[in-house]
Parts: structure tokens; sequence; C-alpha cells
């Protein structure tokens, strides 16, 4: 027989996958998958299950059903002061994941260049490639998580088409500052290109201010601001993202999402236009909630012998296993380490290595994931387990 997609056909399971499946086998508890172990706030599901009763369950608008697109707008006047046209700025998708994917697919062609950052977020790469285009990747400096200037300017060049920022970024828990998105913005308008900015975790910051690309000078119609009802509302399974850019952007990244899901629940859209709008303080308590849930794992893992790294914020808080001495065998990596760890200690996380593309080189090797969104108690266990099967060396 013919030979299916070498792109698609080579890619092998994702990490999450494995270590969920490994975690389900041995009882562990699950630190290594991103989503809540409690529901979203109670009155946005009855208000997705009294939208679903009402009526309305046909197509929705291709760009997202108005309700929604203007309660993207009013959030993004909110927090950042955004002036936003929801009728030709907001396209409306099913997940952050399908936005990513119709924001490249609508920007790059064969041949062009896409920036990425590296730990990375693991579906960037193979969109890229299964546009065409070349990934140029500049790795991030642990423990600080520093921005190599000099390697990320050398980055850009001639075929350069975008660059796919993650701020707040998934795995490593960093928040862009002011001084290295300036930097960016720099660049992005020095070689006249894109920037699509995964902005999912934008309400999940601890002490660190996030700041969209897309507010500082010069950038408003460089931009494509990606958010997600599943991150801001403990939501995950919904899979409803938006899309904020320029209307001339706009306009193409609804044709990719035209020809990929089309349209996205209306009840849940509805749902997810209600959460946009509720008050500030649910936001402020969100994120309250998950600086202390990530105190807590903070906390046990240094107690227990990790070195933990800095974490300003998203769901997820990256360890040092290199201190843990006897629990670490010779020449053992963080994959090996992590599946070992599932059965000896009964607990999953994610290594980070999984987050690094191989043809850069070695990634490191001694660093991994934890999932801090789940109950206080959830985590103390973990802690706990973890703790006793390092004392038992």
């Amino acid at each position: 027989m013919k030979p299916l997609n070498p792109q698609i056909a080579s890619l092998p399971t994702t990490i999450f996958t494995v270590m969920s499946a490994l975690a389900t086998r041995h009882g562990a508890i699950n630190l290594g998958q991103g989503f809540p172990d409690t529901e979203g706030p109670a009155h946005l599901t009855e208000a997705a299950a009294a939208a679903l009763r009402d009526g309305r369950n046909q197509y929705a608008p291709l760009t997202g059903l108005p309700e929604l697109r203007e309660a993207v707008a009013r959030s993004n006047a909110r927090f950042y002061g955004l002036t936003v046209d929801p009728a030709s700025e907001v396209v409306v998708t099913s997940g952050a994941t399908e936005a990513i994917a119709a924001s490249l697919a609508a920007l790059v062609s064969p041949g062009d260049e896409v920036v990425v950052i590296e730990p990375a977020y693991d579906t960037y790469l193979p969109v890229i490639r299964l546009l065409g285009a070349i990934p140029k990747l500049v790795r991030l400096t642990p423990p600080a998580w520093s921005v190599p200037r000099d390697a990320l300017a050398a980055a850009f060049g001639p075929k350069t088409k975008a660059i796919l920022l993650n701020s707040p970024m998934n795995p490593c828990g960093k928040v862009f500052t002011p001084e290295e998105l300036g930097f960016v913005a720099g660049l992005v308008q020095q070689y006249d290109t894109y920037a699509i900015c995964d902005e999912v975790y934008e309400h999940l910051t601890f002490g660190a201010r996030h700041i969209p690309l897309m507010t500082l000078p010069g950038m408003r119609d460089r931009c494509l601001r990606i958010g997600s009802a599943g991150k801001s509302f403990s939501l995950t399974g919904w899979k409803v993202g938006y899309i904020t850019a320029p209307a001339a952007l706009a306009t193409v990244v609804a044709k990719a999402h035209q020809n990929l899901v089309f349209a996205t629940a209306p009840n849940l859209q509805r749902a997810v236009a209600t959460g946009l709008d509720q008050d500030t303080d649910y936001f402020t308590t969100l994120a309250q909630d998950m600086a202390l849930r990530r105190d807590i794992l903070a906390a046990g893992l240094r107690e227990t012998g990790f070195d933990v790294l800095p974490c300003d914020g998203t769901y997820f808080l990256t360890a040092d296993i290199r201190p843990l001495g006897s629990v670490v065998q010779d020449g053992e990596d963080d994959q090996t380490w992590c599946r070992r760890m599932v059965e000896e200690a009964g607990v999953a996380m994610i290594p980070v290595s999984a987050f690094y593309d191989p043809a850069g080189g070695e990634p490191p090797l001694h660093l991994v994931r934890f999932a801090f969104c789940k109950k206080p108690l959830i985590l103390e266990q973990a802690i706990t387990r973890l703790r006793d099967r390092v004392e038992r060396g």
C-alpha cells in the first residue's frame, strides 16, 4: 500500500498520553497533564446547559457568536486597554490548539521560517512542518529561563514570517518581562514579520504582570493574540478559544478556521461569553488560588530535595532532579526517571526534554514538570509519596 503522510505517521504518541496511561496503570497521582481536578464555575456550566435547551443548536456563525466576540472585545479593553472591533477582529475557535493551527495556516507558506522558543508546547513544531514552513529554534536558559538575545536576533532573517510567542509560558512558567517583550517587538518590526501570541494562561500569573505583545508600540497590526476559556475558567474539555487580530489578518484566519472545524458549539460560546464578563475579582481569585497551590507544591518539593525553578505563571512548576542523589540512577535521563517514578513513587510528571526538538541538539535531561492545578490535598499526597520514595533511597 502507498505510504501515509510521513509528517504525521512519524509523530510519537504525545508524552501526556503516555504518562497519563502509566498513571492509570499504576494507580499514580497524575501531576502530568495540565487540567484541573475540579470543575469550573457552576454558573457557567448552568449557562451552557440552559443554552443547550434554548433551541439555538445549529451552526454558529463562522467567526463565532456575536455574544462571545463582543465579550472578547470587552475583555481586551478591560484588562489591556485594547480597542477591538468584535465584528472584524475576533475569531472564535475550537480551542487554542486550533487557534494556533489556523493562525499559522493563515500566515505561513512553504519555505517560510517561524521562530519558536524552546521549551515549546508540543503542537507547535508539527503544525509548522505540516505547512511546509521551517522552525528556527531558540532555547531559553534555565534555571531563570532567560532570553538569549543574541541567539534570538540571529534566528530572524529575510525568510522569517512569524515568531510564535508563548507567555505565560508552558512548560516553564515564565512570564516575559517588558524589556524582553520590547526586544521581541523590535525584531518583529525590523524584519517586517508577525507574532502569533499564545496567551492562554493570561489570567494565571503570580506577582508578574502579563503584557500582551499586541499592546506595545507598532505591534497592534502585527499580532494575533490567542486566549482560552479552558484555562481561564478551568473548563479544559470545552475547547473554546479566541483570536484577536487586525481585520486583515482575522479575515484570512477565518478562512483557515472554516476549513478546519468551521464553527464551535454555540451553547459553550454563550457560556464563555458569560465567563469573560465576570467581575474582575473572579480572575484575581483564580490566580491567588493557583498561586497557593503552586506554593504548596514548591515547598513540598524543596523539602523532599528537589531544586525548584522559578514559576511566575501557568499551571506548571519545573524541578531539577539532580539533587536527589541516590534516587537518580547513573546516566538516567528525565524520561526514564519519570517513567520509573510512576511505578516506584506513584506520582506522574512530565519530562521537560519532551518539549524540545531533538534536531536542535541535546536538551536538558534533568528537569521535570509538575501540574499544580490540583486540589491541595492531592498535591500534599503526591509530596508524601515522593518523599517516601526519596527516603527509601
